[in-house]
């Protein structure tokens, strides 16, 4: 059964083996090192020793051991397990579970040579706490991979997994205690600067009279004419994006990346959804929003202002320089022809002259 944000499949690959392991996950988890051997040499019996074995792996594997069931493995394991001991019948271990304790005590003893703390420890859970609530502060990500971040956690410290119920229920709870936390935050941030301001952000959801759209609606549209008129309806955005001072809110203490997640949600939502929320949701959502759309109208203003310039002036001057440019190409042409015919004239003076000075030093040295 799905549990909340986990679907049926991610619950069963959580609880047990789904599908046989692939060679480098078999080489991962199910190799025995050093302690394993040492907990398996006194152990009696091939059946005691297989499942001894295969219970490490599980433990690594899933990161919680089969209690009820420790055999619901895939047989692969088995064979690979039974193999590294020279065990040449792995069916032996069928004979494991004919005394119910032997697992159990052998979990004991797993725990134990490996480190591994039970989840439920007081000391242990204040830690996890603590974690989850500063990844969930500090990481706009969804639940699920919140779950896996958790996980990975418990994993590091040798922790023995929970249920997968018990883990989700902590994970919403501290992403909704996060989510609470920024919206109070931000709230007070909004009422910080003008107790009016929780008001006006409202307003942005309202339909101004003879207006199809509201406020917000209007407030998003981005002005797309390269023209004049054009640049006077994104300036008039400007400052109104502006006049609500959104941006004078104190809202450093919240994480960036939270604050863009949710200016991104307020960008894409509708004003008749928006005004459904809660507060202080609602406020947050449209502080944030509001800052998005002041930084947004400004660039966008900038980016048709330099359009403008492009096409407007630039472009025309540009191409009135080209067009001069051109028309004084024959007379260029004119004056180039000229300036060779003169460059050739001077070049042969130059070498009569030379001729004439070399001549002359050889009458005599003398110049007549």
């Amino acid at each position: 059964m799905a549990l909340d944000f986990l679907t049926d499949d991610q619950v069963a690959a959580y609880e047990r083996f789904v599908g046989d392991l692939t060679r480098a996950e078999l080489e991962g988890y199910f190799l025995l090192d050093g302690t394993a051997l040492d907990l398996i040499a006194n152990k009696r019996g091939a059946h005691n020793r297989l499942g001894i074995a295969v219970q490490i792996g599980t433990v690594r594997f899933l990161g919680h051991f089969l209690t009820e069931d420790p055999l619901d493995v895939p047989w692969s394991t088995v064979e690979y397990v039974a193999s590294q001991l020279a065990i040449a019948d792995p069916s032996a271990i069928k004979r494991y579970t004919e005394r119910p304790k032997t697992a159990y005590e052998h979990s004991w003893e797993i725990r134990d040579a490996y480190g591994y703390r039970d989840f439920h420890d007081e000391q242990l859970l204040a830690r996890f706490g603590e974690f989850l609530t500063a990844r969930a502060w500090t990481h706009a990500e969804g639940s699920l991979t919140l779950f896996r971040q958790a996980t990975a956690w418990l994993r590091r410290e040798r922790v023995l997994l929970p249920g997968a119920s018990t883990l989700t229920r902590q994970v919403m709870t501290a992403r909704e205690d996060a989510n609470q936390r920024m919206y109070h935050t931000l709230a007070e941030a909004a009422a910080g600067v003008d107790v009016e301001l929780p008001w006006l952000l409202l307003d942005l959801l309202e339909v101004p009279e003879g207006k199809r759209f509201s406020n917000l609606e209007e407030l998003r549209k981005l002005e797309r004419r390269d023209s004049g008129p054009g640049m006077e309806r994104a300036l008039a955005r400007v400052e109104r994006a502006l006049a609500l001072r959104a941006r004078s809110a104190q809202v450093q203490s919240v994480p960036a990346n939270r604050l863009s997640a949710l200016a991104k949600y307020g960008m894409a939502s509708k004003a008749p959804l928006l005004k459904e929320l809660a507060e202080p949701r609602r406020t947050a959502t449209l502080l944030v929003t509001a800052r998005h759309l002041e930084a947004a109208a400004v660039d966008d203003a900038l980016d048709l202002f330099d359009s403008l310039m492009a096409t407007r002036l630039i472009g025309p001057a540009r191409r009135a320089t080209d067009k001069a440019r051109l028309a004084a190409m024959p007379k260029l042409e004119k004056a180039s022809t000229t300036l060779v015919a003169v460059t050739k004239v001077m070049l042969e003076l130059f070498a009569n002259a030379d001729g004439a000075l070399g001549a002359g030093s050889d009458r005599g040295g003398r110049l007549p």
